[in-house]
């Protein structure tokens, strides 16, 4: 039997118990509550291992605890459930933290994929599938091939957006380790304080607030593989820590007093050049060396324009069928205004600029006046074939050049601070965690933050 807890936050007394009946069936642990209230109670109470909430609800609605889990429990995946309507809200809820979302109504198998997608270590709402057209990809992924056979440690570098994860997805895949765990951290988005006791997991008690035992992520991919997303923005004390863990093969749980042996794969992903940053004192040396078995460098987009297409044909579709607007083509001319963009951002830019089109899209193909890049520039020009109604008024477009103004001076500070993030985020007075944040908001419109 499936031992999966599931968080369901649902209103609605009949839907609520179609889903629970559908999920009890599946084999699935699920507690059931109708407000957002009484899941953030339920939160404090009991782990989870993911949370399904409607967006329309009493009280706070489902955008508010979305906003509350990812301050709270940011390794806690939350899916939101919505109305045909309101798609283009949802595609926002992704940006800000949801691993997924679906239409009401939906199907029992929608349901249960989503969810069996989220809770089985699979990567999030990014592809999962490799693209490798061009030449430097299919070299790129003929070296992954390679190392996927042995056990060796993987180091994945390149820019972010690039799909680093994927390709690490890819070798776990291609591996005698396929059938067992993959399990992915994104060192990044979880706070310090937080993030030793998701690695390592800990006993009941070990500290304030840990009511009962946790498994950590080491122990959670024992006989598979981890993900160590962005590794470089880990702290240097937690990095001491975790070198012992690589070292020995084992770990101990905080407030534990036995070591746990692991057989685990390691691959772990950069967006840095970690040579520089070990010499400037920002990675530890021992643990780049531990690291450095066998580095895989992946190119941004724009120098394997060959990919630029299929990936963005691969969006397109993934995404079609999200929104139910059946079958829709990229025509030449959006493909080629996709193929003449210099993509800061990478993929992960070009998932928005897909997602947007089809939004902005009224039929069954793309065009070149659908494909925006930059929604605050006041060069792009949005014309949908079905005028927007409402204009704007004048709190929203304040807010934009608010916005704008905010991220020159992050800009500046990064670049005064040479790239230093924590730096940055004590000068500014900010949280290192409110820093990422506005760092990744930079990146989804179009900046080159790196």
């Amino acid at each position: 039997m499936n031992k999966v807890k599931l968080l369901v936050v649902e209103d609605d007394r009949g839907l609520a118990e179609a889903l629970e009946d559908t999920l009890l069936l599946a084999g699935y642990d699920c507690s059931m509550v109708g407000s957002s209230e009484e899941a953030i109670l339920s939160l404090k109470k009991q782990s989870y291992d993911m949370v399904v909430s409607d967006i329309n609800l009493p009280g706070m609605d489902g955008y508010g605890l979305l906003k509350h889990v990812t301050d709270h429990y940011p390794e806690l995946p939350i899916m939101l459930m919505t109305a045909y309507g309101d798609i283009a809200h949802a595609v926002e809820a992704m940006r800000e933290g949801a691993v997924d979302y679906l239409l009401k109504p939906f199907e029992e198998a929608e349901l249960l994929e989503v969810i069996q997608k989220h809770t089985a270590g699979a990567l999030d709402n990014k592809s999962s599938t490799l693209i490798a057209v061009d030449p430097s990809s299919k070299a790129m992924v003929d070296l992954a091939k390679r190392v996927a056979v042995t056990d060796s440690t993987v180091l994945i570098c390149g820019e972010s957006g690039t799909g680093k994860e994927v390709l690490a997805n890819y070798i776990h895949t291609s591996s005698d380790r396929v059938n067992q765990p993959f399990v992915a951290i994104n060192c990044a988005a979880i706070p310090e304080n937080m993030l030793e006791a998701i690695l390592f997991g800990y006993e009941k008690g070990a500290y304030t607030g840990a009511v009962s035992s946790q498994a950590g992520k080491f122990e959670q991919a024992n006989g598979g593989s981890i993900l160590l997303d962005e590794i470089t923005e880990m702290d240097v004390g937690l990095q001491a820590k975790l070198l012992r863990v690589l070292q020995e093969q084992e770990v101990e749980r905080l407030g534990g007093k036995k070591p746990i042996k692991l057989d685990v794969r390691i691959i772990a992903t950069t967006n840095r050049d970690l040579a520089s940053y070990v010499k400037e004192g920002g990675f530890r040396e021992d643990l780049y060396y531990r690291l450095n078995v066998f580095p895989l460098k992946w190119s941004p987009i724009r120098e394997r324009k060959g990919d630029i297409i299929p990936i963005a044909e691969s969006l397109l579709k993934k995404h079609a069928v999200k929104m139910r607007l059946g079958e829709v083509v990229l025509m030449p001319s959006a493909q080629s205004k996709l193929e003449s963009h210099r993509w800061p951002g990478n993929v992960r830019e070009l998932d928005n600029v897909i997602q947007r089109a089809l939004i902005l899209c009224s039929g069954s193909s793309v065009e070149e006046q659908h494909v925006v890049f930059d929604m605050l520039s006041s060069e792009q020009v949005v014309e949908p074939e079905s005028q927007l109604e409402e204009n704007e008024d004048a709190a929203s477009i304040l807010g934009k050049g608010v916005q704008q103004h905010e991220f020159r001076i992050i800009a500046q500070a990064l670049i005064e601070a040479k790239g230093k993030r924590k730096d940055v985020a004590e000068k500014l007075g900010i949280s290192p965690r409110t820093l990422r944040y506005k760092i990744a908001k930079m990146r989804e419109f179009g900046l080159e933050v790196d």
